[in-house]
């Protein structure tokens, strides 16, 4: 079977492996900054399986790591806090 592709690059990456535990919940996080992220960083939560590329506006952005991450209000109030720290 013949592919198509639309690109197929190899990039260094730095990645970052944070965990903390919060008043609600535990956070295993890993981060991956890569040019090809446009200055944002791909956040990955190791515990549920679910990531997003993310930036500051995202995470000002009402209701969106909630949507990302599939968690209530409450539980991404620790994880905010920690992305605005890391992306200013």
């Amino acid at each position: 079977m013949e592919r198509f592709f639309l690109y197929d690059d190899v990039e260094d990456t730095k990645t970052r492996f944070v965990s903390f535990a919060g008043e609600k919940l535990r956070y295993d996080l890993a981060i991956l900054q890569s040019g090809r992220f446009f200055g944002k960083v791909l956040v990955m939560d190791i515990q549920f399986g679910r990531f997003a590329i993310i930036g500051p506006d995202d995470v000002e952005e009402p209701g969106y790591l909630e949507h990302v991450y599939n968690r209530t209000e409450e539980e991404t109030v620790e994880l905010r806090e920690y992305l605005r720290e890391l992306l200013n």
